[in-house]
């Protein structure tokens, strides 16, 4: 069954939530490509594992998404604030094939929070 790139999109949006980094990466296909500040993965597992260090970096985040669809094609913009870190200037790029996710690009600055003190 093919979906399109709209309900792969909110689909991978509710397995995140999960944390479930196995039903995560389902929706990828068998050969795809995952571009980290960090280097490139590829396959499901590769995947799996770039996923997992960016929710490891990020516990517990405020997320706030735009996504802008084009086609086969989506830009993410984000961002996420945690306790201790903060992204800025997020962008991830995701291409669909056949119901599901081939390629993923993604840019972020992580930057430690400073916590603020009340006088």
């Amino acid at each position: 069954m093919s979906r399109t790139p709209q309900e792969v999109f909110a689909d991978h949006g509710n397995r995140l939530t999960t944390g479930d980094l196995d039903l995560i990466s389902r929706n990828y296909t068998e050969d795809a490509v995952f571009l980290t500040p960090e280097g490139t993965l590829t396959g499901r597992e590769g995947v799996r594992r770039g996923i997992g260090r960016l929710l490891a970096d990020l516990p517990d985040a405020d997320w706030q998404l735009s996504p802008q669809f084009a086609g086969d094609v989506l830009f993410l913009r984000w961002s996420a604030v945690t306790d201790t870190h903060e992204v800025t200037d997020g962008v991830d790029t995701f291409v669909f094939r056949d119901g599901l996710i081939s390629a993923q690009t993604v840019r972020y600055t992580l930057t430690p929070r400073t916590p603020r003190t009340t006088v």
